[in-house]
């Protein structure tokens, strides 16, 4: 009897101690399985929009330098990044049978010119046999036949005609030799600009061989210290960016791996129309001027390019991630919860037919996606605020319009449990 009221006693105190602690084991329980709301606060401050690519660092004009002439290469004066003057000579091909067809050429041509005074003497003899000829028959009508004149007559214009021949002669002759002469010179290959040898591709001794295709033996970029292209290739969705930058003369940074720690500054430069489709993604080649009085920035080096598109000196800066995070239904209030399960966005449930949307309506899509929401922990729940985002950047989106301000702490996840 004694252990039965003994046992009744412990289960009745532990029943009263259990009701009593209830409440507050309750409280414990939810506070412990509320989740725990990861935030970040709003700023203000500057913003850049940028559009980022990549591109090649190219010359502003590349200059090939070929051999009109074949033969063995006798003297090579330059190497690579050497800076060369316009009229410098970098090589010199063996000249000694072009010199020799010079040389044959101009004792062509003195035969030529040889023979056309010949023809001058004969055809002034012959004037001068026809003339006395007229001057006899004046004298004595007999003394000489009409076909013995005639033949003085007709040799003074075939020699003529012999000396215009001569003439002509001289003139194929001339031509000949400027050919040759001409040939000569291009024995010596020069530089038609002023620029830093960015490539050779001679050996002293080579023989070059020109019959058929003309050999290219330097690349020559012309102001490489002055200016470099930076040549980027942009996705057609962005290209309407590049074209709004480019007419407001916005500032192109970019980076290269060779020089991490430094920022280069140019500008757009040239959009160029000749798309190129790689797996259907169209792209456009935009051209961005540099500077590069250091040479830095080498023919080859790839490039890391943000092109600035828009800037707000001050503007209210929204976290990304807060309008990235979407919460479940049970963690929002009442009020809020149709944003979230689809029940209070004002649309109609499709009935199973796809219609078309048009331009209009894609335009008219497209200027409402600046209307977003963010959350706020309200009493253990989340409240949602209606904003509308402008410009963004890589962490922040700019708050257009909305009932947010500096410092206000946003929910952006929900923080671990270990």
């Amino acid at each position: 009897m004694k252990s039965f009221l003994l046992w009744g006693l412990v289960l009745s105190g532990i029943g009263i101690g259990g009701w009593f602690a209830y409440p507050t084991v309750s409280t414990f329980l939810k506070e412990r399985n509320r989740p725990q709301w990861k935030t970040a606060k709003v700023e203000k401050g500057p913003m850049v929009f940028s559009v980022n690519s990549t591109g090649t660092v190219k010359p502003v004009l590349s200059v090939a330098i070929g051999s009109f002439v074949s033969g063995p290469i006798i003297e090579l004066n330059v190497d690579f990044n050497d800076s060369v003057k316009a009229g410098e000579v970098l090589a010199k091909v063996d000249p000694r049978l072009f010199a020799a067809n010079v040389a044959r050429d101009r004792a062509i041509l003195a035969s030529r010119q040889a023979e056309l005074d010949r023809v001058e003497a004969q055809l002034e003899l012959s004037k001068i046999n026809e003339k006395r000829g007229r001057q006899l028959r004046e004298d004595k009508k007999n003394f000489m036949s009409e076909a013995e004149m005639d033949a003085l007559a007709f040799e003074v214009k075939s020699l003529d005609a012999q000396r215009r021949l001569a003439m002509a002669a001289i003139e194929q002759s001339a031509a000949t030799l400027d050919n040759s002469i001409a040939t000569l010179e291009y024995c010596e290959i020069k530089s038609p600009v002023d620029g830093m040898i960015i490539d050779r591709k001679i050996e002293p001794g080579q023989t070059l061989a020109a019959q058929f295709q003309t050999p290219e033996l330097f690349v020559i970029a012309p102001d490489l210290r002055e200016k470099i292209h930076v040549f980027a290739s942009v996705d057609e969705t962005d290209i309407g960016w590049i074209q709004k930058a480019k007419d407001e003369r916005r500032p192109v940074t970019f980076t290269v791996d060779a020089h991490p720690g430094e920022l280069f500054q140019g500008e757009v430069e040239q959009i160029r129309v000749s798309s190129a489709s790689v797996q259907n993604v169209v792209t456009y080649p935009v051209i961005i001027a540099a500077s590069n009085p250091d040479l830095k920035l080498l023919p080859g080096m790839t490039a890391s390019i943000s092109f600035e598109i828009e800037s707000r000196e001050s503007a209210i800066k929204i976290p990304s991630a807060a309008l990235r995070f979407f919460p479940a239904a049970d963690q929002v209030r009442v009020e809020d919860r149709g944003l979230v399960d689809g029940t209070g966005v004002g649309q109609v449930a499709d009935s199973g037919n796809e219609k078309m949307v048009t331009a209009a309506e894609q335009v008219e899509a497209t200027q409402k996606q600046s209307r977003r929401h963010v959350w706020v922990s309200q009493g253990g729940l989340l409240r949602a605020i209606e904003v509308y985002t402008g410009i963004d950047e890589s962490r922040f989106t700019e708050l257009v319009r909305g009932e947010l301000n500096e410092g206000d702490e946003l929910v952006v996840g929900i923080q671990p449990k270990f």
